[in-house]
């Protein structure tokens, strides 16, 4: 009888029959993806890091305000409220987390955390500010700050090779290395003071930059800033090291990428705005300073709380810091008079891309 049946009807049952197996693969392959999904990114993870970050910044933020008011109620000069309050705020991000993970036991993503900030703020906001306007550098800033700046990064890179050096079995930032960069930061400090001292023209002029606060609204900021700051940092650690594990990545690649670039958003925005605003020279001083803060201060305090074990942090991560700063030296000496150019900035910025690549291509 099914010889009989009319070709349109035999050809209707073939592609139901098709349908339905197609139906059914893509059911199977829909129901396995989203099973699959939720165990390699958890949204309670990303929720902890974002929402961790937001409080670091705006504790970061209220703090700054309320100590620089506070300051400026007790008629301290404002060169030492813009070199310790403000400088302190800009680098509060780095700080909370470095020593946050340093408490957890997270020691690649505290190290991390600064190799990785340092090598954005000098390739890829450098970069990024010079593709917007050519960045003057002045004489000072090539021959003392930057070389000052490899200099913090070679001292890393000489205490964080124990294995090399001494012949021990592990590398570790001890104690004794952690209070010997807060040595160098104390010099570093002094140093920046002298500087300030020497030009006070340039830093007349700046109450209107404070907010003028209530001695209970400033002691409010304080205190709120300072809560903000701890549980942020507690938060941003929680979900840096939750998508490491469900990933499988290692702490010190979420560390040198995702952590080091959210914790310089600050300085950033910063650069950016400031070469918007037809002032571009800001990011080199900018720069600079966030890097010695980084490295002397975040890290020195880091470990000066607790031994600081380099596993996934590797020579190459703190050559690739030292060739950062060499390379922001040779440009503003040689190729152009004392400028970093659009063509070496987009350079700075796929020298970042390359070495983000290799970071992935190593997992």
């Amino acid at each position: 009888m099914n010889l009989f049946i009319p070709f349109r009807y035999r050809f209707k049952q073939i592609l139901h029959s098709r349908r339905s197996k197609t139906d059914s693969l893509l059911n199977s392959l829909n129901r396995n993806f989203t099973l699959s999904l939720p165990a390699k990114i958890d949204s309670m993870n990303i929720l902890l890091l974002v929402g961790g970050l937001l409080l670091i910044l705006l504790g970061a933020n209220g703090l700054t305000d309320g100590a620089a008011s506070v300051a400026q109620r007790f008629r301290i000069p404002n060169i030492v409220i813009g070199l310790t309050i403000v400088a302190f705020g800009t680098s509060a991000p780095e700080l909370t987390v470095s020593v946050s993970s340093a408490l957890k036991g997270s020691a690649d993503i505290a190290i991390g955390n600064v190799v990785g900030s340092n090598i954005f703020n000098t390739l890829m906001i450098v970069g990024c500010t010079a593709l917007f306007a050519p960045i003057a550098v002045t004489r000072n800033t090539l021959q003392k700050e930057i070389p000052l700046c490899i200099l913090s990064s070679i001292a890393l890179l000489v205490c964080a090779n124990d294995v090399f050096l001494n012949g021990d079995e592990a590398n570790i930032l001890s104690i004794t290395d952690g209070l010997l960069l807060l040595c160098f930061f104390a010099i570093f400090l002094s140093y920046t003071f002298a500087i300030a001292s020497r030009t006070p023209e340039e830093t007349a002029g700046n109450d209107g930059n404070i907010k003028q606060l209530p001695l209970w609204k400033s002691t409010l900021y304080i205190l709120g800033g300072l809560g903000a700051l701890i549980a942020g940092g507690s938060f941003f650690v929680d979900g840096a090291s939750g998508i490491a594990r469900s990933l499988g990545v290692s702490e010190s690649v979420i560390g040198l990428t995702l952590v080091a670039g959210g914790t310089s958003l600050p300085e950033l925005a910063t650069s950016i705005v400031a070469a918007l605003k037809k002032n571009p020279e800001i990011a080199i001083g900018n720069v600079v300073g966030s890097n010695l803060f980084n490295v002397f201060f975040v890290l020195g305090c880091s470990a000066s709380i607790t031994p600081l074990h380099l596993t996934g942090i590797t020579n190459s991560d703190l050559w690739v810091l030292v060739g950062s700063g060499i390379l922001l030296w040779l440009f503003g000496l040689f190729f152009a008079k004392r400028t970093i150019t659009r063509i070496e900035g987009s350079i700075m910025v796929l020298c970042y891309i390359a070495y983000t690549a290799f970071l992935i291509y190593s997992l």
